[in-house]
């Protein structure tokens, strides 16, 4: 039950915490603070992707360490027993990459819920917005790190001869075949060798949903074969769409955690 619908959330509203994750790309000049502030959904916490990274590096959207994790979380009001759930209003379905974060630190995976088709479906269908900002009270959140549900990129480079995962890249086919320029600065075009690739885009519908199950695991075996396996990385280009082909792949698969390159390309491809 990763994905909840927007009935369900409007249904259950006052027994959730409920987040709002959107990033959106630098290119698009959207600020997705400035966006929640003058809409968001009941009760709505806004969680910057950006500010609750690593930032003792210049790689985007690394993994914070777990003291600032529970820093984070105790500061959003956020208890270890509480039912989550995360939306976006992106194009890159950002709460995909709060929802990862969530499990890697230990929340409890049957609590942490994505908004399916996020903030546009909500809207669309006319349920209430607020510009009024929830007053939290903080937590003592308790983190537990599941180191296994990330690689760094020498656990990459090692696969490359030992083939022990697969890697998938959720960037558009022309990044990943070099055939365009990448859009950060300093990074060059191509993929990680022995990778494959599956837009993020093709598991989504117009309306920001994720297509059913049986059209992922089409999508994902016309990939993988007909093997669907627990061994499976998921890269991209800053570890945010990574995250949707991860949710996307615990849909059709009960027993796969989500297992990420936090680097993604942004470190791989650095020149």
């Amino acid at each position: 039950m990763s994905l909840v619908s927007t009935n369900w959330v409007e249904k259950n509203i006052k027994k959730l915490k409920i987040i709002d994750c959107s990033w959106h790309m630098p290119n698009v000049k959207r600020d997705g603070y400035k966006e929640y502030l003058e809409s968001h959904i009941e009760n709505a916490i806004f969680f910057d992707l950006d500010k609750n990274s690593d930032h003792n590096t210049d790689l985007p959207h690394m993994l914070a360490n777990k003291n600032e994790w529970e820093k984070i979380i105790s500061n959003m009001g956020i208890a270890n027993d509480d039912k989550i759930v995360i939306y976006d209003n992106s194009d890159v379905l950002s709460s995909c990459r709060c929802w990862y974060n969530f499990i890697y630190f230990g929340h409890n995976d049957k609590l942490v819920h994505v908004l399916n088709g996020g903030l546009k479906k909500w809207k669309s269908e006319n349920k209430p917005t607020t510009d009024i900002i929830l007053k939290v009270n903080p937590t003592k959140y308790t983190a537990l790190e599941r180191k296994n549900l990330v690689k760094n990129i020498n656990q990459i480079n090692e696969n490359i001869k030992s083939e022990e995962f697969k890697i998938i890249d959720a960037r558009s086919r022309e990044r990943f075949e070099g055939k365009i320029k990448e859009p950060r600065k300093g990074v060059r075009s191509g993929s990680i060798p022995k990778s494959m690739c599956i837009p993020y885009g093709e598991l989504i519908n117009y309306d920001n949903t994720f297509k059913n199950e049986n059209e992922i695991l089409n999508i994902f075996k016309n990939t993988l074969g007909k093997e669907i396996t627990t061994n499976i990385v998921f890269s991209c280009g800053s570890g945010v769409t990574a995250a949707v082909l991860a949710l996307a792949y615990s849909l059709i698969n009960n027993k796969y955690m989500p297992t990420i390159y936090d680097g993604s390309w942004a470190e791989y491809g650095k020149n």
